[in-house]
């Protein structure tokens, strides 16, 4: 997704992520976020997530607490990714 939406910030400071863009990158209502400034640019993503790894069976696998990933999110966070890093 390459387009701009313009948004304010209220006099709470708040702003609210267009639709198009959460579904673009796959965000979730009640999903914690990170917040920074890089280069003078505000960047909002998802906040890193707890994965340790267990075994199952043969083998091990990567186990993150909370809400299982889903494939949608999956695919927007590989595609986002891709885009970044061409």
């Amino acid at each position: 997704m390459d387009s701009t939406i313009p948004i304010a910030i209220d006099v709470a400071g708040r702003i609210v992520i267009p639709k198009r863009i959460r579904d673009a990158a796959g965000l979730v209502p009640g999903e914690p976020l990170s917040v920074r400034v890089r280069d003078g640019r505000v960047e909002i993503e998802p906040a890193p997530r707890k994965v340790k790894l267990v075994r199952r069976g043969a083998v091990r696998v990567a186990e993150s607490a909370g809400e299982p990933l889903t494939e949608d999110v999956v695919t927007a966070t590989r595609d986002g990714l891709r885009e970044r890093h061409g």
